[in-house]
């Protein structure tokens, strides 16, 4: 009977830590990147005796109660939410993110950064999140140097659509070009029908948007089935403005013997032909910065222009439970080699941009438990009761033989 005393405690002060692995669990149920964790019980050692009596050979092994071996942590994937936040990133498969620490590399699920004063990507505490470049090498994740998107100099200007065999002439107004300093310039291109000296001709003249003329930018011509004609689908001209350096503009009109740019069929008096691209643009600034399902971190710019910066590193555990758990969502890999990578390669996943992997925690689950170790806990109280009770009625029987 004070075995199972014994036994009876055993059961209890296993079960309370039960409990406090299964609050902390459901503590975190919002914590981003947490992953929950379950407690190991182990029967104890048995006492053996050999029987007596009638049965001497038997033999009894005797249970010392429960004990635990340590925690698990359960490693499976949270949800992913939508945050809106362009410096939250998720992972949706394998990976670590890479936070860099004065002591060591620590490693994390909970992608809530952000950008320091310095321009430089880190995690809520402080730490620097690893990167790597376009050549592989180690780096840091920046947006210094990213501010402005350098001016591009208007080199084609592309058209489409038609031009009427049975118009005079056509004009195409407010046509951009970037200058060789990023400004722009709305220009105006007057098309003259030249078939009365060349069939299907088309003579072209430039002005600036104050109807300025500045060049006879050539001449375009159409083949019998009203596409472009060959060394005929495409024209250039010099643009000189005020304060600018010179530079040649060509204007496209499609792909000779192709009806996807300007043609040349009847419509009548009335011509369709128009502007519908050019690849200039002017000075732009910083909109914003978000990162793409390979890690890599996209700056976008008020002139449309895009460009990358550096890419998340990742890393991978063979053996995750050998992984120790610091709090914060962090994890420490003392004596373990990690694998490492970039997302959509290898044994990594792909990253989620402006959305948060949310905790693993079920509350169906960790409710189902709680009843459990409620009911183990009230049980090994009863063995305590139960034993206290004979080891009374062992003692008041004592007392009544006296």
């Amino acid at each position: 009977m004070p075995g199972a005393i014994y036994i009876g405690m055993s059961g209890m002060l296993t079960f309370a830590r039960s409990l406090d692995v299964l609050s902390n669990n459901v503590a975190n149920l919002n914590t981003p990147g947490f992953k929950r964790s379950g407690l190991l019980f182990d029967d104890l050692f048995y006492r053996q005796s050999i029987g007596s009596g009638p049965n001497p050979e038997g033999r009894f092994g005797l249970g010392m109660g429960v004990g635990s071996s340590g925690t698990f942590v359960n490693f499976n994937e949270g949800d992913i939410r939508d945050t809106g936040n362009d410096t939250d990133v998720a992972l949706e498969g394998n990976g670590f993110f890479v936070l860099k620490t004065d002591e060591r590399d620590v490693y994390t699920r909970a992608g809530q950064f952000s950008f320091d004063s310095n321009g430089d990507l880190i995690a809520s505490d402080g730490s620097p999140v690893a990167g790597i470049d376009a050549n592989g090498n180690p780096t840091v994740i920046t947006r210094a140097g990213y501010g402005t998107s350098a001016p591009l100099t208007t080199n084609k200007v592309s058209f489409a659509n038609n031009l009427s065999v049975g118009s005079s002439s056509h004009t195409v107004e407010d046509v951009p070009i970037f200058d060789t300093l990023g400004v722009e310039h709305k220009l105006r291109f007057l098309f003259k029908n030249n078939s009365s000296v060349v069939s299907r001709s088309w003579l072209i003249e430039a002005y600036t948007e104050s109807d300025t003329f500045i060049a006879n930018v050539g001449e375009i011509r159409f083949s019998g089935d009203g596409s472009p004609l060959e060394n005929y689908s495409s024209a250039t001209f010099t643009f000189a403005p005020d304060d600018a350096l010179p530079h040649d503009v060509t204007l496209d009109f499609g792909t000779p013997g192709e009806f996807g740019g300007a043609t040349s069929f009847s419509g009548g008096a009335d011509s369709t032909l128009s502007f519908t691209n050019q690849d200039g643009r002017g000075l732009g600034s910083l909109t914003g910065s978000k990162f793409d399902e390979d890690g890599v971190l996209k700056f976008q710019y008020s002139n449309g222009a895009t460009e990358s910066g550096a890419r998340l590193a990742l890393a991978w555990f063979e053996n995750l439970q050998d992984l120790e758990q610091l709090g914060e969502g962090r994890f420490s890999a003392e004596g373990l080699t990690p694998i490492t990578g970039v997302a959509n390669t290898g044994v990594m996943g792909r990253i989620a941009g402006s959305s948060l992997e949310i905790s693993n925690v079920e509350l169906t689950q960790q409710f189902t438990e709680l009843i459990i170790v409620q009911r183990g806990f009230q049980a090994s109280s009863q063995v305590l009761t139960t034993a206290n009770e004979m080891i009374q009625e062992l003692i008041e029987n004592s007392r009544s033989r006296r």
